[in-house]
């Protein structure tokens, strides 16, 4: 799967000329691209568009799902006040050990926390507990087809004007491909159509990276 559907070079030349990284997030990317899943890392121009996102709307309560090494992490937690605080929703132990150490470089361990159970358990815990509209951002990009389910209890969880990004939206062009009918892309044609037509939400499609979909709580 193609982590950007423009042309390399464009791509290098928006990273290079906007995408400022921290030391930690620079070796965090190059360990994690030695990794067998290393296409799963967001790229440098994409994690410079979630710090800026994450700065424009005043976010001080965030959350993600799916952490993989931490690259994205660090970039919305270094965007948040010192107050601020990430919650990380992840499964993976070995993948989130690597994020730890980079956390701890980046001096951000205290801004962000990490749970590692299933992400619709701990967003379903979130709402129970009352957290509705504590939140102001939330960046999905974890199991495709778990995706509708991350989306509706984010929306729960939000406040009025925060912003949910879901990544991996136009899946290396499969979402116009007649031919592919697999789950994920199923899954994702049918969010992508859902929220384009959610009353809740306005919206907007990126074709930063493999597609992000911003949806903002009206």
């Amino acid at each position: 799967m193609s982590r950007s559907l423009v042309p390399e070079a464009i791509s290098a030349y928006a990273a290079s000329l906007v995408a400022t990284e921290t030391e930690a997030q620079r070796r965090l990317r190059a360990e994690t691209a030695r990794l067998p899943m290393a296409m799963m890392q967001i790229g440098v121009d994409q994690g410079a568009f979630l710090t800026f996102l994450v700065g424009a709307i005043g976010a001080k309560q965030a959350i993600e799902i799916g952490t993989f090494t931490g690259y994205s992490a660090i970039a919305i937690a270094r965007a948040l006040p010192k107050n601020g605080q990430l919650l990380c929703c992840d499964v993976s132990e070995e993948w989130t050990a690597i994020a730890r150490r980079y956390w701890k470089e980046a001096g951000l361990e205290r801004r962000i926390e990490l749970k590692l159970a299933p992400a619709l358990e701990t967003l379903e815990t979130l709402i129970c507990k009352g957290r509705e509209g504590d939140f102001d951002f939330a960046f999905i990009d974890a199991d495709k087809t778990g995706y509708d389910a991350y989306y509706e209890a984010c929306l729960k969880l939000l406040r009025p004007g925060g912003v949910i990004a879901l990544d991996n939206m136009l899946w290396g062009g499969a979402v116009i491909d007649p031919q592919a009918n697999d789950k994920d892309t199923l899954a994702i044609r049918a969010l992508n159509a859902k929220i384009a037509n959610d009353a809740r939400v306005d919206a907007s499609l990126v074709t930063i990276g493999d597609g992000v979909m911003l949806a903002r709580k009206k």
